[in-house]
Order: structure tokens, then C-alpha cells, then sequence
């Protein structure tokens, strides 16, 4: 990340992640679906002084459109297959996500995902093990 790109994660879990992000650049935007892990990451950014990192509890598949489109996004859970609604929000210009993809309780893939243009460009990195994409409906 540069200083003023706008950086999309999603499993904002502590917000320890986030707030290294603040570090990088000072448009951080952090989902978490987790209630109870959501406010106690704001708490702590909030403590911390990273005031400015925007936090939303939501289903994070579905990204966040009112700010897109991001320079990167980080995915911190596993899905099953690449989500569309967070391939759509990548810059056009570039933009880039990181996330691992797989199946629950086995190894997944890393992937780097690139957009330009309407041109999408996958490269595995290597085999990770994450925990899983948590979904809304899974309550």
C-alpha cells in the first residue's frame, strides 16, 4: 500500500491488521461480521487514537460499496469460491486483492487478483490455511 490509497479488509477480528494498515495509508475501511469482535476492535482503534479507520459490521462478501472502488482488499477468512461483489469494488485502475480461497477445515489457496480494466488476473501464491468465510446466513 501507498499513502492515500484506499484499502478495503474484511475480518477486521482485534483490529490489529487495520490499524497496521492506518500505518500504510489513511483511507482504511474494516468489516467484521462477528458483533462482539466488531465492537471490541472499534474500542481498541478508538483507544489507540486509529479514530479515523472506518469500521462496519456486516456481512463482508458484499464489501462496501459507498466507498468503492479500492485500491486493495484483503480477505482474512477462506471462502469457498472468489466473491463477485468484492472482485466489482477493485479499482479499474489496478486494483488488487489478496485472499485465500478453499475449502472449510482443509488447505486453501492465496490468490492475488488483479483488475484492469474489465480484465481480472488471478496468480496463486501459495497454500494457506485460514479460518472460514463466516456469511450471514451461517447464524
Amino acid at each position: 500500500l501507498a499513502p492515500g490509497e484506499r484499502v478495503l479488509e474484511i475480518g477486521t477480528g482485534s483490529g490489529y491488521q487495520a490499524a497496521i494498515l492506518a500505518e500504510l495509508t489513511d483511507q482504511v475501511y474494516t468489516i467484521e461480521i462477528i458483533p462482539e469482535l466488531a465492537g471490541t476492535a472499534r474500542r481498541i482503534l478508538d483507544e489507540l487514537g486509529y479514530t479515523d479507520v472506518h469500521t462496519l459490521r456486516a456481512d463482508g462478501y458484499y464489501g462496501w460499496w459507498e466507498h468503492a472502488p479500492f485500491d486493495a482488499i484483503i480477505v482474512t477468512a477462506a471462502p469457498d469460491h472468489l466473491p463477485a461483489p468484492l472482485v466489482a469494488q477493485l479499482s479499474p485502475d489496478g486494483g488488487r486483492m489478496v485472499i485465500p480461497i478453499g475449502p472449510v477445515g482443509g488447505y486453501q489457496s492465496l490468490w492475488l487478483v488483479e483488475r484492469n480494466g474489465d480484465a481480472i488476473d488471478m496468480q496463486r501464491v501459495l497454500d494457506v490455511r485460514f479460518v472460514p468465510f463466516t456469511r450471514e446466513s451461517d447464524d
